[in-house]
């Protein structure tokens, strides 16, 4: 296993927001451009493609990730499969090459604050400064690029889905995890991505590339599933937007 530097996941935690990011309730919507985000949004919570039959949408927390991340975007790149990358500030400092060579697959970026913190309780001032300020990086790393999503770290939304809307960027929740903070099982995750995708056409996806652990599993688990689901016709698209 890779020496990590970082161990900031709060397990219990993630594990008590699992119900609040399925079932967070949705808000007014937020019609603000932002700072170049993502154009208009609507503070609902989205969770699926707003596409129906064999589709979904895969998404990636906590990243970028210099052990894990890169096999991640071989990949996918194998596969012609595009996802959303929801990056952690703290970790686009440390890995700005890895942000471009996201961009550079055509991926999508996505807000996931800068430190990760849980935003229950902030109010909607110290919010905003924190999803502008990671912004800020991003487009540092990355000039111009769209930033179109947002997605609360643990799923404690507080009032951030209207925040996020105002700067253009869509609350990403997800229909479904593989709890991957649990084990990384390639076998094990396998099981659980196929079985849930199965089960829920249409929805989000949430894995992790993040270097909080690592995610090996994660990756082996994505390259074995997903070229048998594109060979049975499933296609990988972008989660809804609204505005």
């Amino acid at each position: 296993m890779h020496k990590r530097s970082l161990r900031r996941l709060a397990v219990p935690a993630m594990l008590a927001a699992i119900a609040v990011g399925l079932a967070a309730p949705a808000q007014a919507g937020g019609a603000g451009p932002g700072q170049g985000q993502g154009g208009k949004a609507a503070a609902e919570i989205v969770t699926g493609t707003k596409l129906e039959g064999r589709t979904a949408a895969l998404t990636f927390d906590d990243g970028p990730n210099p052990y894990d991340t890169p096999r991640l975007l071989e990949v996918l790149k194998e596969n012609q499969v595009k996802a959303v990358f929801c990056l952690w500030g703290d970790f686009v400092k440390q890995n700005p090459e890895l942000v471009r060579q996201i961009v550079a697959g055509g991926h999508t970026l996505c807000n996931h604050t800068m430190n990760h913190d849980n935003l229950a309780a902030w109010t909607p001032e110290a919010i905003r400064e924190d999803l502008e300020a990671t912004s800020a990086l991003l487009h540092e790393v990355a000039p111009n690029v769209p930033i179109p999503y947002f997605r609360a770290p643990y799923g404690a939304w507080g009032q951030s889905p209207q925040v996020a809307a105002d700067l253009g960027m869509q609350p990403l929740g997800w229909g479904f995890t593989i709890e991957d903070w649990e084990t990384q099982d390639p076998d094990v995750l396998a099981e659980r991505l196929e079985t849930r995708l199965r089960a829920n056409p249409g929805a989000v996806a949430l894995l992790h590339d993040g270097p909080a652990m690592d995610r090996s599993g994660t990756v082996e688990a994505v390259a074995r599933v997903i070229p048998e689901l594109k060979a049975e016709g499933w296609r990988f698209h972008q989660p809804d937007r609204r505005g």
